[in-house]
């Protein structure tokens, strides 16, 4: 048998086991058991967060019926769900096509539900000929457009539809559904893992459980942050730790010699300078929340250590560190020697705590100065 990636062998196939989208999920129930539904619906979000499995069990829900229909919906093949890729259907053709099949009552279930995904690729032509059904559609039609741009979307569709905005999904709800995956897949993970593909997924479900997959192809029975870093080139997260602490000490020449060690790991500039302002970040919100904060989505040991990494900080000076390198990032991408400016970078940080001695020591001097100035007058 050919194999099924996570992102489909795990998509949710009810209501109940809908994840992250809670709220929408409750409120197309209710909609169901009231008999509220609407004749056309537009789930809007970013990508991976769920618009089209929502879209497949609304309408499995809606079409209720044997276990072989419910498959069937769920996979994208049911003759009364009918899903079209509105990125390569986007004529007017296409769309006078659906209007005139439209008519034609559903074969198994109450309704014939049109999903279209990707609907902001349609022309302007087809959103045309796609408005006239929307205004008054066959009794037996439903209508779900899924897009990640609601904004291309023509207001005269989208005041046709009842608008779902589909969140990005927390962080720590990817995390928990990763767990159970590892688990349910006989494997185990260290929980600082799961933490880093949640934050690489980025808000999308699909995204972390693809990265899961790259992982679990390596065919290890545990999967740890060595592996993600390997397979993905991520910056060693060690090494970063180390570069950050030669800024604490001060340390231009230690500083330098730890970001040469990450470039040597393959790391390159513009990655360490995102790297760096991620883990910043995180520093930042420690150093002025204090450790038990819920903004910063760390756990166990690695939690323990950015703890008492942020004390050897203070909030306004990390906020400078951070708007260094978002600048010398900004440079880096027209300069043709981004390495020069990321080794000015690293001394400038590495000596922040001094330069703003120094700063105070001359405002203070000048202070003084003006002091007597005016007493001598």
């Amino acid at each position: 048998m050919s194999y099924t990636a996570l992102a489909r062998r795990y998509r949710s196939t009810g209501f109940d086991d809908i994840v992250g989208q809670e709220p929408i999920a409750r409120t197309l129930q209710a909609a169901i058991k009231a008999d509220r539904v609407a004749h056309a619906y537009l789930f809007t979000g970013t990508r991976g967060v769920g618009k089209t499995t929502m879209a497949r069990v609304f309408a499995k829900a809606l079409n209720e019926g044997g276990e072989e229909i419910e498959k069937a919906i769920m996979s994208g093949q049911d003759t009364d769900v009918i899903e079209i890729d509105g990125a390569s259907n986007n004529s007017v053709d296409d769309a006078r096509e659906l209007i005139a099949n439209s008519v034609y009552r559903p074969m198994r279930g109450p309704y014939k539900i049109y999903i279209i995904d990707e609907v902001h690729m349609l022309s302007t032509a087809a959103f045309n000929a796609l408005l006239k059904t929307m205004e008054e559609p066959p009794e037996h039609v439903k209508f779900i457009l899924c897009t990640t741009e609601a904004h291309k979307v023509p207001p005269t569709i989208q005041s046709r539809c009842q608008r779902y905005d589909f969140r990005a999904i927390p962080m720590t709800v990817i995390a928990d559904r990763l767990g159970y995956v590892v688990e349910n897949e006989k494997l185990k993970a260290e929980p600082e893992l799961l933490t880093m593909v949640a934050r690489l997924g980025n808000g999308s479900m699909r995204d972390a459980l693809s990265i899961m997959d790259r992982l679990m192809a390596s065919g290890e029975k545990k999967l740890t942050v060595d592996l993600l870093e390997s397979l993905m080139g991520l910056a060693p997260r060690e090494l970063v730790g180390n570069l950050i602490d030669a800024f604490a000490e001060g340390e231009p020449r230690q500083a330098l010699d730890a970001a040469g060690q990450l470039v040597a790991t393959g790391t390159g500039p513009d990655q360490l300078f995102e790297t760096l302002i991620e883990r910043l970040r995180d520093l930042m919100v420690l150093s002025a929340c204090g450790p038990e904060t819920s903004l910063v989505e760390l756990t166990g040991e690695t939690r323990k250590e950015e703890v008492e990494r942020s004390q050897r900080f203070d909030a306004a000076g990390i906020v400078h560190m951070i708007a260094l390198c978002e600048n010398a990032q900004r440079a880096a991408k027209s300069s043709p020697n981004p390495r020069a400016l990321l080794d000015a970078l690293i001394v400038r940080l590495a000596m922040t705590e001094k330069l703003a001695d120094v700063t105070t020591l001359v405002a203070q001097l000048k202070g003084q100065t003006q002091g007597v100035g005016a007493g001598k007058g």
